[in-house]
């Protein structure tokens, strides 16, 4: 049975760490208050650093909002800290700090980050970036998540067993050697086509 595909691409308007032309592109639908993405999130780093090179990590929200009541102004305090250029710090903040994201323990982790603080408390209030959150949610059930935290690479969904390492280095290490192999065979089909 083939996996559920990716059906957002990846843009410029993407949270993305890592090169754009990396062979892999790891896509994660996550929530800032699921306990099983906070436990993911130390073994994303990893993979961050073990890759190198080779990954682009992005992140979606899909805040599971029945379930975990915070987890829609966290994913709007992400995207407020995002404008002022500080989206993963504050990424990483809220994971850390799971268990206090009430409106505002929000506002003091963005003063903890050194963001305007009082912004971010505007738009928090205005649901500024409401759209923006609820935009990355639909985009995650039309491509078959439907539950947090959900992993793409290279456009398919990882159903493998994200809570072993091994196993997910070894499909990210698969899916760059693909990518790598077709780079290969691509450039040697143009070097026969341009040979006289």
């Amino acid at each position: 049975m083939q996996s559920a595909q990716l059906l957002v691409p990846v843009t410029e308007r993407d949270h993305s760490v890592g090169p754009g032309n990396a062979p892999v592109t790891l896509v994660e639908y996550g929530d800032f208050e699921c306990p099983h993405c906070r436990r993911a999130h130390p073994m994303i780093q990893g993979l961050i650093r073990y890759m190198a090179e080779n990954l682009r990590f992005v992140f979606r929200h899909f805040p599971l909002a029945e379930a975990h009541p915070h987890s829609r102004h966290a994913a709007e305090a992400a995207e407020a800290a995002g404008a002022q250029g500080k989206f993963w710090e504050m990424h990483d903040v809220l994971y850390h700090n799971q268990d206090a994201l009430e409106d505002e323990d929000l506002v003091m982790y963005a003063a903890r980050i050194g963001i305007d603080f009082q912004r971010v408390s505007q738009e928090l209030a205005a649901g500024t970036y409401t759209r923006r959150v609820r935009d990355d949610f639909r985009g995650g059930v039309r491509s078959g998540v439907n539950g947090t935290p959900t992993f793409y690479i290279n456009g398919s969904r990882f159903d493998g067993n994200w809570t072993d390492p091994n196993e997910f280095i070894q499909a990210l290490s698969e899916a760059a050697s693909q990518v790598q192999a077709g780079s290969q065979v691509q450039a040697g089909s143009q070097v026969q086509a341009a040979t006289p």
